[in-house]
């Protein structure tokens, strides 16, 4: 047996969603797989995405040799363009997701430093003491990749994101005998998706949405709007294939929409017959019958061309009484409120909105396994040990508590989290302590800015509580206040509103009267006596807390 510890450091997306992005150590060899940002909740104001803290990386830089990519939705590559500004090393993933990663390196004018390596599923490759075997699986993305990683100490294999399709749109089925392979040559560790552990039986095919799409193409009367997510590329294919068969143009509205499909036509993956595809600008030059729009923003983006479509805000996609809306994808947690304010819209311009209500032959399917495919792959590969990866602490626990039932099918179960350190021997695993881990927050007015927790923090406080600037004129020269004080308040209200003032610029008035003339000279001191005063005052007759930001004018 080699002498040596395999470390494998979560640094993301281990009791949280999103942010997945897994550190495996051999010696002086780091590889990253995946590398995801998350979408931040409500109480994170003003920030647009939050990316991993990436300190232990950058704490061994010398020793990380790639990013590894299973495939290209944002919870697995949205955090690139920060890693790579701070560490650039080589990416690998397969041709599609590549795709995307150019197009998100672009943006952020990363792309002519970039290495790009390309993963063909079955072809192995080597990076450091590391031969890695990517196994195709699929998912609600086109060409993704499990990977199973040839250690000194044995394989781990990582599903990435994955349910086991039998029938998938694009016939790239998922590689069951490559699992069953490693399964009888065994196994050291096995890192499973949890996304979907709490569903049970089996996740349905991508293609059982096409009943569903049979039955609204042949109801609508008017004008069909379908809204799903841009990877969507196995259900964007669905609509083009039923828009030709029903004779309807298709129009394709938002950016995100339109550089998909141009990714996927230029990969293959889209095969659009010639005429088919409309400009928006030509949407009112054909009869509404004749017309399916693909439109972006099933999520209730603000600035997404279905939010604005809802309120009539859209140049070119106009939604009217009788037309047809159909939202294909699941709502994704926290974003419930912006997308049921959405549908209230639609059903004020008297649409048909067909949105994910449990009924049957459903109008989305989850890319993610149910249990009864989570327990086909533990079967199939027998790990030594287990360890449940990707969703929220609940999830992973339920997870691990589903594989230790499996009796024969797993040596043992380790419940990790964001941060640990799992250690890998020939005595065996065990937790062998932490790294640093957290979230990086990122503006959203630039997209490149850090938010610090102090930001974050007075932007709460001034939501909560408010901001109260107290104003005084205090004469240059002499240090004699010019005139009473004024006190302008914002988000603040207290009860009594002109009592309550009236008493406020008094405490400001007798600090004020108490003060040296060196004191109101020095505007400092004299700024932070007014604060500390009127903070005391608020507190005891309001119980809040406003930020308190006096300003002195100078005449």
């Amino acid at each position: 047996m080699p002498t040596g510890k395999l470390q494998v450091v979560p640094l993301g997306g281990l009791g949280e969603f999103g942010m997945n992005c897994m550190a495996v150590r051999w010696g002086d060899d780091i590889i990253v797989i995946d590398a995801g940002l998350m979408f931040p909740e409500s109480e994170l104001l003003g920030v647009d995405i939050v990316v991993p803290d990436i300190t232990y990386l950058l704490e061994n830089r010398s020793k990380v040799r790639a990013i590894v990519l299973t495939h290209g939705h944002e919870d697995h590559i949205g955090g690139l363009p920060w890693i790579l500004s701070e560490l650039n090393v080589p990416v690998w993933g397969t041709e599609f997701t590549l795709a995307y990663v150019e197009n998100k390196l672009e943006e952020h004018g990363l792309l002519d430093n970039a290495i790009l390596e390309e993963i063909v599923p079955g072809e192995r490759f080597q990076i450091g003491t590391f031969t890695i075997d990517p196994i195709q699986v699929t998912h609600s993305l086109v060409d993704c990749v499990a990977l199973a990683v040839h250690t000194p100490v044995g394989v781990i294999i990582h599903t990435g994101d994955f349910k086991v399709d039998p029938t998938p749109t694009d016939n790239r089925l998922f590689d069951l005998h490559t699992f069953a392979e490693y399964g009888k040559q065994g196994v050291l560790a096995l890192f499973q998706d949890s996304t979907n552990v709490e569903r049970p039986g089996y996740t349905p095919s991508e293609r059982a949405v096409r009943r569903k799409f049979d039955d609204v193409f042949r109801a609508t009367k008017r004008r069909l709007f379908i809204s799903c997510f841009s990877s969507s590329i196995h259900r964007i294919k669905l609509a083009i294939d039923m828009a030709f068969e029903y004779n309807r143009k298709v129009a394709l509205v938002g950016r995100s929409m339109n550089e998909s499909t141009e990714i996927a036509q230029d990969l293959g993956y889209l095969d659009i017959p010639e005429g088919l595809l409309i400009h928006p600008g030509q949407i009112k030059d054909f009869p509404p019958e004749r017309v399916c729009v693909m439109i972006s923003g099933t999520q209730g983006e603000p600035m997404s061309g279905l939010s604005r479509a809802a309120v009539d805000q859209h140049k070119h996609a106009k939604i009217e009484r009788d037309d047809t809306v159909v939202l294909s994808s699941r709502i994704i947690p926290g974003n419930e409120k912006a997308i049921y304010r959405m549908i209230d819209h639609l059903f004020r311009r008297e649409a048909h909105v067909i949105y994910e209500d449990g009924s049957s032959p459903p109008v989305h399917v989850s890319g993610h396994a149910s249990q009864e495919e989570l327990k086909l792959i533990i079967n199939l590969v027998k790990p030594r040990y287990f360890i449940p990866v990707h969703g929220e602490y609940r999830q992973l626990r339920r997870h691990g508590e589903m594989a230790a039932a499996m009796h024969g099918a797993v040596g043992s179960v380790i419940q990790i989290e964001s941060g640990d350190v799992l250690e890998f021997d020939e005595l065996g695993a065990r937790k062998a302590g932490k790294v640093t881990v957290g979230r990086i927050c990122i503006d959203s007015g630039s997209r490149t800015d850090v938010v610090e927790d102090l930001i974050i923090k007075d932007r709460r406080h001034l939501s909560e509580d408010g901001i109260v600037l107290p104003i005084i004129a205090i004469n240059k020269l002499t240090g004699q206040v010019e005139s009473a004080p004024e006190i302008v308040t914002r988000g603040f209200a207290a009860g009594g509103e002109n009592g309550f003032m009236q008493e406020a610029r008094g405490v400001v008035m007798k600090t004020l009267d108490e003060s040296t003339q060196e004191e109101k000279g020095d505007y400092g001191v004299i700024k932070e006596k007014i604060r500390a005063d009127l903070k005391r005052y608020i507190v005891k007759n309001t119980q809040r807390r406003p930020l308190i930001m006096p300003v002195i004018l100078e005449v």
